[in-house]
């Protein structure tokens, strides 16, 4: 499977254009970065699944735009807030030799000592901010919980020494934590935060400023 994404530049911008491009399969984009302005295009809408599915939420794809290959990574996305399906994607153009800010997901791996004690489990970070080369952003970064405790907590300046990147987050933020059991049930009920991957965006183990839609 290739990880060239082909894309086509778009010219007509009214609704009922991009009303088109959706129903024919395809998702309206912009791509940006080193070196170039903001430039309206569309992808295809399964080739880019097939290659997200590839390379991950944060790799490197190649755009073929009428003949010319670029590095992009999907920077952003907008999704439809009832049917979860993609409306627009944001693409950016990168230079493989400059570092980049992007955010990546936290997996907790592990069975942790204090939840086998009966301790609850809570995560208050589900993804992080890096900045790295593009090629060593990683799809997720796992943090081992296996020796945490009941009434502990690891913060990032207890993980921040275990990569290659640099984390982009104060030393006393909180990643994981065991509450004792009898805390259980005071738990705030408030929604659970976001992981930062839809559905439509689930991928296989193998995130500069966003641009509105043009």
């Amino acid at each position: 499977m290739s990880n060239v994404l082909q894309a086509k530049e778009r010219t007509e911008f009214r609704r009922s254009a991009l009303t088109n491009i959706r129903r024919e399969g395809n998702i309206p984009a912009v791509v940006y970065g080193v070196n170039m302005e903001a430039k309206p295009i569309y992808v295809n809408g399964p080739q880019f699944f097939q290659v997200i599915k590839k390379v991950g939420r944060n790799g490197l794809m190649s755009l073929d735009l009428n003949g010319k290959r670029m590095d992009v990574m999907l920077n952003d996305y907008q999704e439809d807030p009832i049917s979860k399906d993609l409306v627009h994607l944001d693409l950016l153009a990168v230079d493989m030799t400059r570092e980049i800010n992007a955010m990546v997901r936290v997996d907790l791996v592990g069975d942790p000592a204090g939840v086998r004690d009966g301790g609850v489990l809570q995560q208050p970070l589900f993804e992080i901010s890096i900045t790295s080369t593009p090629a060593n952003v990683p799809s997720a970064i796992e943090v081992d919980i296996t020796g945490l405790g009941v009434n502990e907590t690891l913060t990032i300046g207890d993980i921040k020494g275990n990569y290659s990147f640099k984390i982009n987050h104060e030393d006393d933020e909180t990643v994981a934590s065991i509450l004792p059991p009898k805390q259980e049930d005071v738990i705030s009920t408030g929604e659970k935060q976001s992981e930062g991957v839809p559905e439509k965006l689930e991928v296989s183990e193998e995130t500069p400023e966003s641009k509105p839609e043009e």
